[in-house]
C-alpha cells in the first residue's frame, strides 16, 4: 500500500519593498509585525528614492515603492510603473542640522545664519542635492535662507541620506543635514537645530503598489497605514498625519 502524504503547508507570501533609506529603522522594526498581521514575508531594498525609481524603470521586481518625495513617485507614475489608484501619502518628516555627538555645536538656523563660518575648513554632509530627496530639500532650505552660495563648495555629497548621516556620526564631517528620523536613529549624532518647514517643500513619503503587485503586497500597504504601524512610525519621529 502507498502512504498518502499531505502537501506541506504553504509558507508566507514573499514581497519585495523598495523604500527610501530613511525608512530603514522603522521598516526593520515593523517587519515581524507585518508578517504576523498579513502572513507576508517582506524583503526591503533601501536606497535613495532616485535610485529605486530607476531600478523600477529597469524592471526590478518590487511590488511596493515608498519614496521620500513626490517627484520620484510622479516619475514612476508617468512611466506606468505604479498603480496610481493605490498611491497614498504615507508619512511626513522634518529636516535638521546635525553634528557629531562628541562634538556638539551651538548654531541657530535663521536667514543668513553663519553656516559657512561654522564649517570652517570642514564639509557639510548632505545627500546629493541634484537627485536625492533629502539633498533637494536641503538645497531648497539653504537657498531660501540665503546661505546656499556660501556653502555650495563645502558640500560632502552622499549617495543617500543614511550615508550623509554616517559621515557625521563617524566625525568625517562637522555638520550635516538629514531628516529628524535619521538623527533619532543614530546615537552618534546630535541635533543642532530644525529647519523651518516654510523653507522647503513639504517632506512627504508617498507609497504605491507597483504594476506587478500581488494581493499580498496590498495587504502590506494596508498594514503600513494601520494604527499599529503608525505608532511605530511616530515613535521613530515621522509625522503620521499628512495630506
Amino acid at each position: 500500500m502507498l502512504a498518502v502524504v499531505p502537501p506541506a503547508a504553504a509558507g508566507p507570501a514573499d514581497v519585495l519593498i523598495f523604500a527610501a533609506s530613511s525608512l530603514q529603522t522603522s521598516l526593520d522594526t515593523l517587519a515581524p509585525a507585518i508578517e504576523r498581521a498579513t502572513h507576508v514575508h517582506v524583503r526591503v531594498s533601501y536606497a535613495a528614492s532616485s535610485t529605486l525609481a530607476r531600478q523600477l524603470a529597469n524592471g526590478a521586481p518590487a511590488e511596493l515603492f515608498i519614496s521620500a518625495d513626490r517627484d520620484w513617485m510622479d516619475e514612476a507614475s508617468a512611466k506606468g510603473l505604479i498603480d496610481a489608484h493605490s498611491r497614498v501619502n504615507l508619512l511626513g518628516n522634518t529636516l535638521v542640522l546635525i553634528a557629531p555627538a562628541q562634538r556638539p555645536v551651538l548654531l541657530k538656523i535663521a536667514p543668513a545664519f553663519a553656516l559657512a563660518e561654522r564649517l570652517g575648513s570642514g564639509r557639510l554632509a548632505v545627500a546629493n542635492p541634484d537627485t536625492v530627496p533629502a539633498g533637494k530639500y536641503a538645497k531648497q532650505a539653504l537657498t531660501a535662507l540665503g546661505v546656499w552660495n556660501a556653502i555650495v563648495r563645502k558640500l560632502a555629497p552622499a549617495e543617500n541620506v543614511r550615508a550623509a548621516l554616517m559621515f557625521v556620526a563617524r566625525g568625517e564631517a562637522p555638520l550635516g543635514i538629514v531628516y529628524r528620523t535619521d538623527a533619532m536613529a543614530d546615537a552618534g549624532v546630535s541635533i543642532v537645530d530644525t529647519f523651518p518647514a516654510s523653507a522647503h517643500a513639504p517632506i512627504v513619503y508617498p507609497a504605491a503598489l507597483t504594476k506587478r503587485a500581488t494581493p499580498a503586497a496590498a495587504r502590506v500597504l494596508a498594514f503600513l497605514r494601520s494604527a499599529e504601524a503608525r505608532a511605530v512610525f511616530a515613535e521613530q519621529g515621522f509625522i503620521v498625519s499628512v495630506k
